[in-house]
């Protein structure tokens, strides 16, 4: 069951406004890319690719797209005043040093202890680990992005995961075409609901065990 774009647009516009002033951020593959598409101009942020790009901007309008020019998934952006090129050996470098404020990355499963996988599915090919390992290990704080539920109508967000994992107790906050939900100490938070979803629609299709907040919010 894919994803419409306009739903992926509303995750990645409020995924946006966890992004402040000044921030170094990691965008994933995927719906973190259009993260980049929802931040205001008066927001100054620099967004880092492992392909070693600091200073991506939003994606290039059709027609203008710069052959040289892309993120590590291979899609075209463009760059912002005061962009740097490095490879990517100090891409990596700037993730396993801890200077990355925020990744955004997408997701396969995440369970309601933090623990991510969004790698492999075992059986299937794929490119490889990617940044994915050390960004959710080192960047400050780790945004996940995903569907709810899988083409099963499965809940992504389980007690624990099922796939291999990319690492363990380290995303602090799900984004999903439903819910804005935290991972805290205590455990898995609903915070915001999705509409038209309501938050008995969140608690029945998701497995993991949610707190409710004592104000949820409804994104409309």
């Amino acid at each position: 069951m894919g994803m419409a774009v306009d739903v992926r647009n509303r995750i990645a516009k409020r995924a946006a406004k966890e992004i402040h002033d000044g921030l170094i951020v990691n965008l994933g593959i995927g719906i973190p890319t259009l993260v980049a598409d929802h931040i205001p101009q008066d927001i100054h942020v620099l967004f880092h690719a492992e392909n070693g790009v600091l200073g991506t901007g939003p994606s290039p309008e059709p027609g203008k797209e710069d052959p040289a020019l892309c993120n590590a998934g291979g899609f075209p952006i463009t760059t912002v005043l005061g962009a740097s090129y490095f490879d990517s050996a100090t891409a990596f470098g700037m993730i396993r040093k801890g200077y990355i404020d925020i990744t955004i990355l997408g997701a396969l499963e995440v369970s309601e202890k933090g623990d991510l996988a969004n790698w492999i599915v075992p059986g299937k090919r794929v490119p490889g680990m990617g940044g994915a390992m050390e960004l959710a290990q080192k960047a400050k704080k780790v945004i996940v992005l995903m569907n709810h539920v899988n083409k099963q109508g499965e809940s992504k967000i389980l007690k624990t995961c099922t796939l291999p994992l990319t690492a363990r107790k380290s995303v602090d906050l799900i984004i999903t075409d439903m819910a804005v939900m935290e991972v805290t100490e205590e455990g898995l938070v609903l915070k915001e609901v999705m509409a038209p979803y309501t938050v008995d629609d969140v608690i029945r299709n998701t497995e993991a065990s949610l707190k409710i907040h004592a104000a949820v919010n409804t994104i409309e």
